[in-house]
């Protein structure tokens, strides 16, 4: 399995208002890809990070294996949702992907 996760800052620009509407419509948006996307197993958005955190949203997706990942990084449901959703949202965006199996 392959971890994919992602941290993601929203724009200061936004209200505190703008700021849940914008975590509550990427967080529909991307758990709304599982069972859209082949090899996408789970995904898990945090919108309510402690307040010690320095971003905003993070997702933990879970995929099949390495052609799962390609797949789901073209695949056009995720591409318009990172387009259309998270692109215009975020100021800034952390990524890491790993084998679940080398986590000891």
């Amino acid at each position: 399995m392959i971890k994919h996760l992602i941290m993601w800052k929203l724009k200061n620009t936004f209200s505190e208002e703008e700021k849940q509407r914008k975590k509550l419509e990427i967080k529909e948006a991307l758990e709304a890809l599982q069972g859209v996307v082949p090899g996408l197993v789970s995904v898990n958005v945090i919108t309510e990070p402690l307040p010690t955190s320095n971003v905003d949203i993070y997702l933990d997706t879970t995929l099949e294996d390495e052609a799962a990942l390609k797949i789901y990084a073209d695949h056009p449901a995720h591409v318009s949702v990172r387009d259309e959703v998270i692109v215009p949202a975020v100021e800034s965006r952390v990524c890491i992907d790993y084998y679940e199996e080398d986590v000891k």
